[in-house]
């Protein structure tokens, strides 16, 4: 059997996505900034996407910049954000994405920010009386905390966290590269500065994202050159790519109900059937609370084994690709950075299981049999 389960490093493209993407890669091949027939029918469905991406996001045109994808968006916020408005201070937290947690340590580097760490619960949940604290010292700052963890799946209350912002005018942004596409956004309703999103995430194509810069909350360019993505992204555009992103996320809203349902239906299954399957099995982050976890990812805490380095090579022999990696021991420079964050014990084995509306039930049976034919024989 050949089962993904790694849907959160990146989802296989939807051949609904394929079929909007393809007269653009075969037949309008105009460029958009070009004044001829060819490029203003790429150009139209270039606008047409941005329009269909903000009403979904129940945003306005004009705050939707179309990225190469999630990493770019957060470079491009939190480098131009803390410059555009003459910020010296940064918040993030020590379990983000590295496409934050890199940027705003180098800029710290730079000597352009002093950067803080809000602290987090055993869960991995950050502390809101924390963040409230640091932002009491230093107000006016920029806040950058992700919707939900790509490693252990916690996801963060949005509302809370810009309510505090607000009160200390913060500027907040929060990787949602996770969320888009398998959560609603309503940014109209939620008080926040900026968001990114990348397609591959929600089955659409990879080397395509977006960045939500609130309209109030105006920033430089982060690549200069031509007039792009009205004068804020130099170069020409990845126009099959934003075509695949809308039709994407147009279709994530349209069955999201359905799929959420079956999604955690599968992670729920795979919970419980490692429970009874593994002794002494666990779950790193907040798995087990629907509301406070993505339905999306599972990471499953392993017992002790002196061949725990050889688990996700014995998965993928079986034909199962997941991901995985302990936390960093003393004076150790590899490993999960989130997992460390959260002081999870570096002696026993991690692996982030991840589903899509294309895995099956039975895709978890096969998976939860190798694992516990791994620890069994480990056993004897």
């Amino acid at each position: 059997m050949n089962v993904y389960l790694d849907n959160a490093a990146t989802t296989p493209l939807d051949s609904e996505v394929f079929e909007a993407m393809k007269p653009f890669l075969l037949e309008n091949y105009g460029n958009p900034s070009s004044i001829h027939s060819h490029g203003r029918k790429v150009r139209s469905a270039i606008e047409y996407a941005r329009k269909q991406v903000a009403e979904l996001l129940n945003a306005s045109t004009g705050e939707i910049f179309f990225t190469s994808g999630g990493t770019e968006a957060d470079n491009t916020i939190i480098c131009c954000g803390i410059e555009s408005h003459g910020l010296t201070h940064a918040i993030t937290s020590r379990i983000e994405h590295h496409a934050v947690l890199h940027t705003m340590e180098n800029l710290e580097k730079q000597g352009k920010i002093k950067l803080s760490y809000v602290e987090l619960d055993e869960k991995g949940h950050i502390i809101p009386e924390h963040l409230e604290e640091l932002l009491k010292n230093n107000p006016r700052t920029m806040v950058s905390l992700m919707h939900a963890n790509n490693e252990i799946g916690n996801i963060n209350d949005l509302e809370l966290i810009s309510s505090i912002c607000r009160k200390y005018d913060a500027i907040f942004h929060s990787d949602t590269v996770q969320t888009v596409g398998h959560y609603k956004h309503d940014l109209k309703a939620l008080d926040i500065h900026s968001i990114s999103g990348a397609a591959h995430k929600f089955h659409g194509p990879k080397g395509a994202g977006f960045l939500y810069v609130r309209k109030d909350s105006k920033i430089a360019p982060y690549i200069h050159g031509g007039a792009q993505e009205r004068n804020m992204r130099g170069g020409t555009e990845n126009v099959y790519g934003i075509i695949g992103l809308a039709k994407a996320l147009e279709i994530a809203y349209r069955d999201m109900n359905n799929h959420q349902k079956y999604i955690q239906g599968l992670k729920d299954r795979m919970i419980s059937k490692l429970r009874s399957g593994i002794e002494g099995v666990g779950f790193n982050g907040d798995s087990e609370n629907p509301e406070k976890s993505l339905y999306t990812v599972l990471n499953v805490c392993l017992p002790q084994s002196n061949d725990n380095d050889m688990l996700l090579f014995t998965l993928d022999i079986n034909g199962i690709s997941a991901s995985g990696g302990s936390a960093c021991s003393s004076g150790a420079s590899t490993g999960s950075h989130v997992l460390t964050g959260i002081k999870a014990d570096p002696t026993r084995g991690a692996v982030r299981f991840s589903f899509s509306k294309y895995n099956k039930p039975e895709e978890i049976d096969y998976t939860v049999e190798k694992l516990s034919e791994f620890y069994k024989k480990e056993e004897a």
